[in-house]
């Protein structure tokens, strides 16, 4: 995660959040030609279209401001997916979006050590890195261009044969639509990146870009939503969390540069 020493880390979290809440402002807007309505501070919005098969929306967890989630739902068969990984080295946000110009979505993924290098397995474009998590945790994986979670404690990954893509994180928070992780005490409340899959197949990435719930807060939300999420995992957070996403023009940077994100580009068509 990150390097920026914690508490100055969260100072400046708290700080910034207080600021956008009483001011009932979006985290970041961009100036955009596609007009599209933007989910703001308050009630929860309805699923707001960016593009064809591309939708977002915010969740706010017990009427919490602080702990609203940004939620992106994909459609597989119009977006494709892809695991980019630069081992040891680092990048922005902005970074990212000007080495992937043609990306739609574009968040963190695994988590990282002290040299910039990935935890757990990346795969991208069929290159393998890293060591897979198999005690702990979930993949988003995609094979023959279908995407899937998958529970690493139940999967074997030297007999799930040609891998296109994937990425791992820990821990998982939904499996069959239920509660999948529970932990005493409150746990640590922090920016999130989480990744899902709904029960029609739609991918759904969750961010949240202020002090966010624990994990076993999360866990416990999400299946009582009405996401009808089928599985769901948590990738890195705090400092690295990051999203862009297009229509609307929300960005929300990384406090750190990370090596390796999940990009999001529109299907050919035809």
């Amino acid at each position: 995660m990150g390097r920026i020493d914690a508490l100055c880390r969260l100072f400046l979290l708290v700080a910034v959040a207080c600021v956008i809440a009483a001011c009932n402002l979006p985290v970041r807007l961009l100036p955009t030609v596609i007009p599209s309505p933007v989910p703001t501070a308050g009630p929860e919005s309805s699923w707001q279209n960016i593009d064809d098969g591309l939708q977002w929306r915010k969740l706010i967890p017990n009427g919490d401001d602080l702990a609203q989630l940004i939620v992106v739902r994909i459609d597989p068969s119009r977006y494709r997916f892809r695991a980019i990984y630069q081992a040891g080295r680092a990048e922005s946000l902005s970074r990212w979006r000007a080495l992937e110009i043609e990306a739609k979505v574009i968040i963190n993924a695994n988590f990282y050590d002290e040299n910039d290098f990935a935890l757990g397995l990346v795969v991208s474009d069929g290159a393998a890195h890293g060591i897979a998590y198999q005690d702990r945790g979930g993949t988003f994986l995609v094979q023959t261009g279908e995407p899937a979670i998958v529970n690493n404690r139940s999967t074997d990954f030297s007999k799930i044969g040609d891998i296109e893509q994937a990425l791992q994180g820990f821990p998982l928070l939904v499996e069959d639509g239920r509660q999948a992780y529970f932990a005493a005490g409150s746990g640590e409340r922090t920016r999130r990146t989480m990744i899902g899959i709904d029960k029609s197949g739609n991918i759904l990435i969750l961010v949240a870009p202020f002090l966010g719930l624990s994990l076993a807060e999360l866990s416990a939300y999400l299946p009582k939503t009405d996401l009808a999420i089928d599985a769901a995992f948590n990738l890195d957070g705090g400092g690295s969390t990051m999203i862009a996403l297009p229509g609307p023009g929300y960005v929300q940077p990384s406090l750190d540069p990370v090596p390796a994100i999940l990009a999001v580009y529109r299907r050919a068509s035809g």
